[in-house]
């Protein structure tokens, strides 16, 4: 066998994210190469190795970026480019659910390459059942027949179905990409005999936060697709099921159905903000702005002693001075009788995480808070000001050293800007509805990153909007500086009925 990498045709489902297979997104994680589908969302593209090679060969309706010969030489080009390296073919849906993933696996085995196929959820099941469409049920449909509703006969040019024995069928039918077709094969569905007045549902974006049920009739499939403007990608499904969509019909319309938002927080901080925005029905696309790494021996823990208040700006100072704090050898007990300090509540609740309760915690969320809080202590003579030690990051201003001059800071970590956008993400971000932004840092490489201006951004803190503002943003900020604030601002934005 040749010294060819491994190609995995993994299936990447429907189209919500929660439905990729956990095999497939591990070896999406390890992948060297990762050539995908149009229809994949950049959700799933988001978990992809960040070092791999990504190659859109999607394809379009009546456009196809490569052609699927040119595809299949690919797969072949990346092993031979990479041996022994892991070649991910990301398809919609399955692979083998007419994802022409057999074509691509008879031209890997033709050329000596090994391949795994890594099934996915095809849409002809979940699309319905996100919809509350059984594709079978007791008593209504004892079978299902999926059918591509788009592939021609080279002899004649038109669809190469058998109509004749459609008709007949007493199961559910399920037409993959044949909306272009549907008045089509409607109507040759009824001039075999079936009845005009099948129930029939057009699906459209099944599974993912855009998605629309649109019902009609064998009779009417062709008006209502114009009336409805139905567009693909969607399913059609036909049968006696389609009924039991009116009861059955689970998935509602969330707060932020529709929406697209980026996310721009550091990839180690976004997932939670991430499942939240999701939870409430929006598609969620990361795009961290900003990585953090600690800044290692650039002080001696000796001078802790030095010390009796040590204030934490944000919950990257946190994680990097325990993390060193450990590393040096010690534990918390070298903390014993000092006072802990936290700009706000997303650090305090950091801070607890390594068993430290605050001291002191301003109202006003900011650095400007915490400094004046600290500086009213120490004209109360409660803190000496020549004792108070801040732990900071290398892009923070000087208003706390403005209003604690004689403070000690020790720079913990430093914010570094994302070197570069892939282009999967860059088109993503073109046509998000709103941008997140939790701190000015990711603001300002934002801008340098890209021209897209998503109408609104949602904002933590003052400061952080003041930089969206400079830069022409139409800003909506949170009540609090919290992750649970800024969700409740931004659901509340929408639930107001804004576009």
């Amino acid at each position: 066998m040749a010294n060819f990498g491994h190609v995995y045709l993994i299936g990447a489902g429907p189209g919500d994210p929660g439905l990729l297979t956990i095999r497939g997104k591990e070896i999406l994680e390890r992948a060297d190469v990762v050539v995908y589908d149009r229809l994949v969302s950049p959700a799933i593209l988001g978990m992809c190795n960040s070092k791999a090679k990504m190659v859109d060969v999607g394809k379009m309706p009546t456009h196809h970026k490569v052609k699927q010969s040119e595809i299949n030489k690919l797969l072949v080009q990346f092993a031979q480019e990479y041996p022994q390296g892991i070649i991910a073919r990301l398809k919609g849906g399955d692979p083998f659910v007419f994802g022409r993933g057999g074509e691509e696996a008879l031209e890997l085995v033709a050329a000596g390459v090994e391949f795994d196929v890594v099934p996915g959820i095809t849409s002809a099941i979940s699309v319905p059942a996100y919809a509350g469409i059984p594709v079978s049920h007791r008593g209504i449909a004892t079978s299902f027949h999926i059918i591509t509703g788009h592939e021609k006969a080279e002899s004649n040019g038109e669809l190469s179905l058998d109509f004749e024995n459609l008709a007949k069928c007493q199961g559910t039918l399920i037409f993959l990409m044949g909306i272009a077709n549907m008045d089509f094969i409607a109507k040759r569905l009824m001039e075999c005999g079936k009845d005009p007045k099948t129930p029939l549902a057009f699906i459209e974006k099944g599974t993912t936060p855009y998605q629309r049920t649109v019902m009609a009739t064998l009779e009417t499939a062709g008006e209502t697709i114009v009336r409805e403007n139905v567009t693909a990608p969607a399913i059609t499904i036909m049968g006696g099921v389609v009924e039991l969509g009116k009861t059955l019909a689970w998935k509602k319309n969330l707060p932020l159905s529709g929406k697209r938002l980026v996310v721009t927080r550091a990839a180690k901080q976004a997932s939670g903000i991430t499942a939240r925005l999701t939870a409430l029905g929006a598609e969620v696309i990361e795009t961290p702005m900003i990585e953090t790494r600690a800044v290692e021996g650039s002080f001696n823990w000796a001078d802790l002693a030095n010390f009796d208040v040590l204030a934490f700006t944000s919950t990257n100072g946190v994680e990097s001075f325990f993390t060193q704090l450990l590393a040096s050898g010690n534990d918390i007990r070298i903390l014993a009788g000092k006072k802990i300090a936290s700009v706000g509540k997303i650090t305090e609740k950091k801070l607890l995480e390594y068993g430290i309760r605050c001291d002191y915690v301003p109202e006003d969320h900011t650095g400007e808070g915490l400094g004046k809080l600290l500086a009213e202590k120490c004209s109360a003579g409660e803190l000496d000001a020549s004792r108070i030690l801040l732990l900071q990051g290398n892009l923070a201003d000087d208003t706390l050293l403005r209003l604690l001059p004689q403070a000690t800071r020790w720079v913990v970590y430093e914010t570094l800007p994302v070197a570069e956008l892939p282009e999967w993400k860059r088109e993503a971000v073109e046509s998000a509805d709103a941008i997140v932004f939790a701190s000015t840092s990711a603001v300002e490489n934002y801008v340098k990153m890209t021209d897209a201006r998503p109408r609104t951004s949602f904002c933590i803190g003052r400061m952080t909007e003041s930089a969206a503002r400079k830069h022409g943003f139409e800003t909506v900020t949170s009540d609090e500086t919290t992750m649970d604030s800024l969700v409740k601002k931004i659901a509340e934005y929408y639930a107001g009925g804004r576009a």
